[in-house]
């Protein structure tokens, strides 16, 4: 926050904020005045449809006067929770209490050397490190997270990846949170960045195999859609580099990878129903690259490569998708050959390729399985996790040569862990779990998973832990309802450590596997997008209505908090079903959806049009008016509602929330809180920095806990 601020007039009946002095006198005020943005009407047409938007001037992101009434609503807000600041105080050194402050990642062997992280005392940031040829050589930095982000608000490190010689390491920075990078090349035996620094890029990238060529993508510097893939030869000017791919459909974007097999580059296009990919030997960086299979509509694939064939994992013909072989070279799908063919109660997600060895990671009644298969046809099996309720995810797994594979693991109630498999003794070994600091003990905690019916008959799981000495079972317990349900994300019960601080006081936690998400397969998908998208909501409302009619809570301690996609399930149920919520946290919220999707012009517009719909056609139009949440505010009382947004969030425009809540208190009738907090020096993600990002957290639950009835003991 701006440490002074100059008073502007809002306009007539407008709170003057000068945010140096008011913020004091806010908080000491028993019951401070909200501010309130001027109503300047915007008529914004579309098929003969007039949409009055009384707040549209608040997207002038350079206009002092919409600074100001961010920043009056970030002093409102403090005003208004200044008797939580020793909660939020507790809270914050609570959740930061229980990381281990000199934390380290469990090393992996790549090109005879060992990488891995790990967080100095006290530090907020990485160090990226690597030992050669043994866990007992001497330590040798890479990059040290700490250094770089000195004298940066915001810092975020991403795409660290080290050439095939393992001398040279490519590096990204974002110091903004606009997600737009800087592109760096380390000479790793000296420790200097070499003179070649390229701006303004995604952070995406791989090296070609002659380790001096380095593929990577450029976004459109307005809209953000990577949409350019270029290529950097060391020692030339990043001026002349040659460019290699441009995807001219606005709906796609594109991004570069490479096999596992470290033999082929591939620059992937995609969509949200549709890919393409070419391929080109990464020995031959120079070479143009071909087209595995020409895009077509509704036709979704990946490709890896194995031997002499690329493996396709592909939704041709397969809604759950299947996987298939393709010779190198071969052109079309006819000579595709099926390895694990589709099945209509199982989704096939993403796989590992082994020299002796194929691991697909499966999901079947919305829970991950991973099936290893043997190449010579012995006998394939699955892991057993033993859980209700789960993830599990292929963790590094840089070596095809091995029979072991690496993966993590982690519920509502275990930390995360990482193990190593054996595919063929079929023994695991636990490698690290997550540390806990203090008191904690899972044996504390109990997790389940129900099944709420939908309005339609559809059974929609829920996951949900509390801990077993508070729970009373007679609908006394506060409960904080988590949603997404969009793009196919599949949300799974995980662990984290700082929502020991709400289960710990006698707070239950629990998951809405709503559909929009892909938990229960292609269909659940399909489901909850486009003109059915409405079904992500009820879905959610379907679920709260359950766990109060099984008293795991009352509607009076009944919370609920989602964020981006799942901000505009917060803005759609606060909406549609108001009573049934005492609280609400959406945080950097999509509720404008309508006019977001008018303007081609801002980041993710033309990329989402087969998510949500394209509303310049008249059909989608009706049907994404008829939810957006912003469109849809009315004069009627509300739950509380705390809203977050970051000034520089380059997926969710600051403006949207900011407008949600100047017109939710221009028209709500009630006097429950309403409360606003933008981060001026952050973008989607939130602050950077592994305690620092707490703060929020801290706030969020404060929140919660102020409103939340006292849990009997």
């Amino acid at each position: 926050m701006r440490s002074e601020i100059a008073c502007l007039a809002l306009g007539l009946g407008v709170l003057a904020l000068a945010c140096s002095s008011r913020k004091a006198e806010l908080q000491q005020a028993a019951a401070p005045e909200p501010p309130r943005a001027e109503a300047r009407p915007t008529e914004l047409e579309k098929h003969g449809h007039v949409r009055v938007d009384p707040y549209y001037w608040l997207r002038e992101r350079d206009n002092p006067e919409v600074i100001a009434y961010l920043e009056a609503e970030n002093a409102y807000l403090d005003g208004v929770l200044g008797h939580t600041d020793a909660m939020q105080g507790e809270l914050f050194d609570e959740i930061v209490g229980r990381i281990k402050q000199d934390d380290e990642s469990v090393p992996y062997e790549d090109g005879g050397y060992y990488y891995y992280w790990r967080y100095p005392e006290g530090g907020e940031y990485r160090i990226y490190a690597r030992r050669q040829g043994s866990l007992d050589a001497p330590e040798q930095v890479m990059v040290d997270g700490n250094q770089m982000a000195e004298g940066h608000e915001f810092f975020s490190l991403r795409g660290l990846d080290a050439s095939p010689g393992h001398d040279l390491l490519a590096y990204a920075v974002d110091t903004v949170g606009r997600r737009k990078y800087t592109l760096k090349f380390r000479d790793l035996a000296t420790g200097r960045d070499l003179p070649d620094t390229i701006a303004e890029v995604t952070g995406n990238g791989a090296w070609a195999n002659d380790n001096k060529s380095y593929f990577y993508t450029k976004q459109d510097p307005e809209t953000l859609r990577w949409h350019r893939v270029y290529r950097h030869v060391l020692g030339t000017d990043p001026a002349e580099d040659e460019l290699v791919y441009e995807e001219l459909d606005e709906e796609f974007s594109s991004y570069v990878t490479k096999t596992k097999s470290k033999r082929y580059l591939l620059i992937v296009s995609d969509q949200t129903l549709s890919s393409e990919v070419r391929y080109l030997d990464a020995d031959r960086p120079g070479d143009q690259p071909k087209v595995f299979l020409e895009r077509e509509p509704d036709h979704e694939y990946s490709i890896d490569h194995f031997g002499d064939r690329f493996l396709v994992r592909t939704n041709w013909q397969a809604k759950n998708f299947r996987l298939m072989e393709a010779p190198i070279g071969s052109r079309g799908k006819g000579s595709w050959r099926p390895l694990i063919p589709h099945r209509d109660d199982v989704y096939l997600g993403s796989f590992e390729v082994f020299q002796n060895h194929l691991v697909v990671s499966e999901r079947r009644e919305g829970l991950i399985r991973m099936r290893v298969r043997p190449w010579d046809g012995s006998p394939e099996h699955y892991l057993d996790f033993g859980e209700p309720a789960y993830l599990a995810y292929f963790s590094d797994n840089p070596k095809m040569d091995t029979t072991v594979l690496r993966y993590g693991y982690t519920s509502l109630t275990t930390p995360n862990s990482v193990f190593d498999y054996d595919m063929n003794t079929r023994q695991k070994t636990l490698l690290k779990e997550e540390e806990v600091l203090g008191s904690f003990d899972k044996a504390d905690y109990r997790t389940e998973r129900l099944h709420a019916t939908a309005a339609d008959g559809t059974k929609v799981p829920i996951s949900l832990v509390y801990r077993r000495n508070l729970f009373h079972g007679d609908g006394s317990n506060p409960l904080l309802l988590y949603g997404y349900g969009s793009y196919g994300a599949s949300i799974d019960a995980s662990f984290r450590s700082d929502r020991l601080s709400l289960l710990d006081r006698g707070f239950v936690y629990a998951i809405a596997h709503i559909r929009g998400g892909q938990e229960m397969g292609r269909q659940w998908y399909e489901d909850g997008k486009l003109l059915k998208k409405k079904n992500t909501f009820t879905d959610f409302i379907d679920c709260a209505r359950f766990l109060v009619d099984r008293r795991f809570t009352s509607p009076d301690r009944l919370f609920a908090y989602g964020g981006s996609a799942g901000g505009l399930l917060m803005g759609a149920v606060t909406n549609m079903a108001p009573e049934l919520f005492t609280g609400i946290v959406s945080r950097v919220p999509f509720v404008d959806v309508v006019t977001t999707m008018l303007d081609d012009d801002i980041p993710l517009t033309t990329s989402e049009y087969d998510e949500w719909g394209n509303p310049n056609e008249k059909e989608y139009y009706d049907y994404i008016l008829s939810y957006s949440p912003y469109d849809n505010v009315e004069a009627r009382a509300y739950p509380h509602l705390l809203v977050t947004t970051g000034l520089h969030d380059s997926q969710v425009q600051y403006w949207e929330p900011a407008k949600y809540v100047a017109k939710m208190r221009a028209l709500k009738t009630d006097d429950n809180l309403l409360l606003l907090k933008t981060d001026m020096g952050a973008g989607h993600g939130g602050a950077s920095g592994r305690f620092k990002r707490h703060r929020e957290t801290a706030l969020i639950y404060a929140f919660l806990l102020d409103l939340a009835p006292p849990v009997p003991a």
